[in-house]
């Protein structure tokens, strides 16, 4: 399916989404609240461009990472409505991540004004519910949406240490700001009010995840019996593929 992206055809497939194709083709749309593992939430509305499908007199606005590529289509992704929105998004979640360096960058690229920086918990945090979708990918629901309006903002529930919580950690590595804290101290980690002791890697022996976090991974995929780290497992894949490839 031919689509019409910024005066260029490119081949897309039926039923992706409009920043799937513009990522494979390497157009740059900036997002918050995607994420690959996750897809679309049209939540920052960060991605928005204008389409004109086949059959449409007039072209309309459409968050990239939920709208379906469906008939041949005419896409603009960089126009004075486009980049107006961005610059107001981008001066609205910098009052809430102040110096932060993505939203310094974003500010900059648009040309968005600067205004007093807002008291927001956690720190930094944009409410792009990147975190609430790791969580529950991974069967959890330990963290949520609390609250409305200027009171919104993301936490456990009344702020204690969630049963549901796992330490895993998910939430904090998905974050675009860094807002959610993750402290590890030797074999300790703390994270949402709450302390998890860390399992040993048995080649490394560096202390690197729950054992909670381990029964659920075991659980829902084939990592063996051995406990190993990310850094010992990408060696000893790294180890097989050249002993396969001699």
């Amino acid at each position: 399916m031919k689509i019409n992206v910024n005066g260029q055809l490119r081949e897309a497939h039926a039923g992706e989404s409009i920043l799937d194709l513009c990522r494979r083709e390497g157009i740059l749309i900036p997002t918050f609240c995607y994420h690959q593992a996750f897809g679309g939430q049209g939540a920052c509305r960060m991605c928005m461009v204008e389409i004109r499908e086949e059959g449409q007199s007039r072209s309309r606005m459409v968050a990239a990472c939920t709208y379906p590529l469906t008939k041949p289509a005419e896409i603009t992704t960089e126009s004075e409505q486009i980049l107006r929105i961005r610059r107001t998004i981008a001066m609205l979640l910098a009052r809430r991540a102040d110096n932060n360096p993505l939203l310094e960058e974003m500010c900059q690229n648009y040309g968005a004004l600067r205004l007093p920086a807002i008291s927001v918990e956690p720190a930094n945090c944009i409410l792009c519910g990147l975190c609430i979708h790791a969580c529950t990918e991974m069967g959890k629901s330990a963290i949520w949406s609390m609250f409305r309006g200027v009171d919104k903002r993301i936490a456990t529930p009344y702020d204690e240490a969630s049963d549901e919580c796992m330490g895993c950690a998910a939430c904090a590595r998905v974050c675009p700001t860094q807002a959610i804290k993750v402290e590890e101290e030797g074999a300790v980690r703390r994270i949402w009010n709450k302390s998890f002791a860390l399992v040993a890697c048995t080649r490394c022996g560096k202390p690197y995840a729950t054992s909670d976090e381990l029964d659920y991974l075991h659980q829902h995929g084939d990592f063996g019996q051995e406990k190993l780290c990310e850094a010992c497992r990408k060696k000893m894949l790294a180890a097989s593929m050249q002993t396969f490839q001699a």
